[in-house]
């Protein structure tokens, strides 16, 4: 009960700590930014209460210090709160220096300053551009003059001016920083880390094997990290985009209703009878003098419209009835034809034809417009021309950049914040337990049998208690392994048993066919041990991985002496002949195989089916292990794959053994030719791949036949 009450100690007095903390840091950005403000000083000092307090508590602290700052800030200087992203950046920063360990030598420090003033100073500048425009702080005015006289754009001067300014700044950040960690002792900086965890507390070896990828692919840290981040994303791309698209659309619909209103008035002042003579006689035409000057007026009373004008639509171009001289522009006189703009070509039939159309974007030489006409009808009702209203569109377009930047620069600012509380929650209450339980797990499969208990014992005393299907999972969990261990004790014994029973059995039937075999010796011991050798190295070659598991390769090499049991249905005459066999002979050996086969049935019929895969193993081995890879074996015929794999590399073990060693009717082969043999026929009579892997592994093949042979020479010996 004592481990449960002290998994997470003085939880609240650490949040307190940290309360107060973050108090003190958002006193020091807010009073030092004041101060220096006041004193007319170059540089911020809004940030060093932020880098204090992200240094001492985490990234999450200083996160919501940087963001509090800004806000709070903005009250009496709105700009502020655009800036919130570039504080909460650094914030990271501080932190990811604090970590690395960066502040403790002077490259740490001095690489910390540069990335804090590029993001504070580099972006800061690009933001300070993109809200408005060129527009040097008074911070940075000499230095902006000075860069821009040294040849550099205005949004280059600013840029270089901001960083140069902003390193000083930061450089009092990171010295501050330092000192900071410096005087604080070690046990006080531990009392202000906030842990998270919701089970006991693991050892410094174990949470650092927890945080480490401990699965085949991306690791659920990776996971929930992507899915935090791209919900995040998506949120707030999908927010800004809808906002941007809104306010542009109002934007215009506002500019649209604007030109639509200029054009209309316009229209009603132009009088549609007396079009013809003003094309004709202009200025000289009756009561044009008059229709101008109220023109002109109107389009003095309405800043935000650049042109008003009069157009008579021909097939040739537009025909000038009135052309309002502006500031910028002279208007054309009366008469004058001018070419149809390329935007309003589409519309050219309904303009001939005297029908309204909406309002046109253009772009041309007169700039980014909002174009609307409106049709002027003479009494008759027939359209004489068009009073057409220009409104500037490139402030909109500058607006929208500024809204956009507004939009990004404060989502960026929570995105960072909302993703700082998710990881920090996805890896306390998800990611952390998890992992305890699996390191719990691997330590349990690792743990011999003595130490199974202490390892249940472990799995208990993590003690998740996260409230929900994490917790859940940990007691299944914690159950499953206390009733693991039973059955895995009670499978230990059995698995003793039949492993006894098995290896007399092999033992009992090799003896057998031994003691009538003369020439065989040690035979059945040393092809065992050359079937251990090709698999070995098989699989050390990446062949028949689906096949080469750890039992098939343990039924292999100790069922291999049972690969001759069925000499025992072998006359003892033909047995051990010394010359060459009979065809007769012959075939009365072969049965060997056969006989084998049904030895081994018949022990299988004894056992239940679920304990029988040892001995089935060994059946396809006495079988089949005189069978050839292109069908010229015997008793079946069968060749290449269709024979079992077992039973393909016995066939090697086999012929080896039996060419290097020497009988009552042959000299053993030098090991070399008989390797060459083995070598010559892959292929043929031998799996190719089942050879190589045996010549392969030549040095080990040698040890065996070597130890054979001496012991062989000493049995010799002393029978002598």
């Amino acid at each position: 009960m004592s481990e449960k009450k002290n998994s997470n100690p003085n939880h609240k007095q650490v949040i307190l700590r940290l309360v107060a903390l973050s108090l003190i840091g958002l006193a020091v950005n807010l009073i030092g930014a004041e101060i220096v403000q006041a004193c007319g000083l170059s540089v911020y000092c809004d940030f060093i209460g932020t880098a204090v307090v992200a240094a001492i508590g985490g990234p999450l602290p200083g996160i919501i210090i940087g963001l509090l700052t800004n806000i709070l800030r903005s009250i009496s200087d709105p700009v502020s709160v655009f800036y919130g992203t570039i504080s909460v950046i650094n914030a990271v920063v501080v932190c990811f220096a604090t970590k690395r360990k960066w502040f403790k030598k002077i490259s740490g420090m001095v690489l910390t300053t540069l990335i804090l003033a590029a993001f504070g100073g580099g972006l800061g500048s690009v933001l300070t551009w993109m809200l408005y425009g060129f527009q040097a702080e008074p911070a940075t005015a000499g230095l902006v003059g000075a860069f821009y006289q040294a040849g550099l754009s205005p949004l280059a001067a600013e840029f270089w001016a901001s960083i140069v300014i902003d390193l000083l700044d930061k450089a009092i950040v990171v010295a501050v920083v330092v000192i900071v960690l410096r005087i604080m002792p070690k046990e006080m900086f531990k009392q202000f880390q906030l842990s998270g965890l919701r089970q006991a507390p693991l050892s410094p070896e174990e949470m650092k094997l927890a945080k480490k990828k401990l699965s085949r692919s991306l690791s659920l840290r990776t996971k929930l990290m992507l899915m935090i981040s791209i919900a995040s994303l998506v949120i707030a791309s999908a927010a800004t985009i809808i906002s941007f698209v809104i306010y542009r659309s109002t934007t215009i619909a506002d500019h649209k209703k604007l030109a639509e209103s200029a054009a209309t008035m316009a229209s009603n002042i132009i009088d549609g009878d007396k079009v013809q003579e003003y094309l004709e006689k202009g200025e000289d035409a009756e009561g044009y003098a008059d229709i101008e000057k109220i023109l002109i007026e109107l389009n003095e009373s309405t800043p935000d419209v650049s042109y008003i004008y009069a157009y008579r639509v021909e097939e040739d171009g537009y025909h000038v009835v009135f052309d309002i001289d502006t500031d910028n522009v002279k208007g054309d006189e009366p008469g004058t034809v001018r070419p149809i703009e390329a935007d309003f070509v589409p519309y050219l039939p309904k303009l001939l034809a005297g029908e309204e159309i909406e309002p046109v974007e253009i772009n041309d030489s007169f700039g980014f417009l909002l174009t609307d006409y409106e049709p002027v009808y003479d009494s008759n009702g027939v359209v004489q021309c068009y009073a057409g209203a220009d409104v500037e569109m490139a402030q909109v377009h500058q607006d929208g950049i500024r809204f956009l930047a507004q939009m990004i620069s404060l989502f960026l600012a929570y995105i960072i914040l909302v993703l700082a509380i998710g990881f920090w929650m996805a890896e306390y209450d998800i990611v952390l337990p998890v992992n305890a339980m699996t390191i719990a797990a691997m330590t349990f499969e690792r743990q011999g049998d003595e130490s199974m208990e202490e390892s249940v014992e472990r799995i208990k005393k993590l003690d998740i208690r996260t409230g929900d299907e994490i917790e859940n999972l940990y007691h299944a969990f914690s159950k499953m392994t206390e009733d693991n261990l039973v059955y895995l004790e009670d499978i230990e014994r059995k698995n003793e048993t039949i492993n006894e029973m098995q290896a007399a059995l092999i033992l009992v039937l090799a003896d057998m066919v031994e003691s009538r075999d003369k020439n065989t010796g040690d035979h059945v011991r040393k092809t065992a041990a050359y079937t251990r050798i090709i698999m070995e190295e098989l699989r050390k070659e990446g062949k028949f991985t689906d096949e080469l598991t750890d039992e098939f390769m343990s039924d292999v090499e100790y069922s291999a002496p049972l690969h001759d049991v069925g000499k025992i249905n072998v006359p003892d005459a033909i047995l051990n002949k010394p010359g060459k066999l009979s065809d007769e002979e012959f075939e009365k050996m072969k049965t060997h195989t056969t006989v084998g086969g049904d030895i081994i049935d018949r022990v299988i019929d004894t056992v239940p089916e679920s304990d029988s895969g040892y001995l089935q193993e060994a059946k396809r081995l006495a079988l089949y292990h005189h069978e050839k890879w292109n069908g010229a074996g015997y008793p079946t015929g069968i060749a290449g794959e269709e024979i079992p794999l077992s039973a393909r590399i016995m066939a090697v073990a086999d012929v080896f053994d039996a060419l290097v060693s020497t009988r009552s009717y042959k000299k053993g082969f030098p090991f070399e030719k008989a390797m060459d043999i083995i070598r010559e026929s892959a292929g043929t009579h031998f799996d190719p791949d089942v050879a190589q892997a045996f010549l392969n592994a030549e040095d080990e093949v040698r040890k065996v036949a070597e130890e054979f042979g001496e012991k062989e020479e000493t049995e010799k010996k002393e029978e002598s």
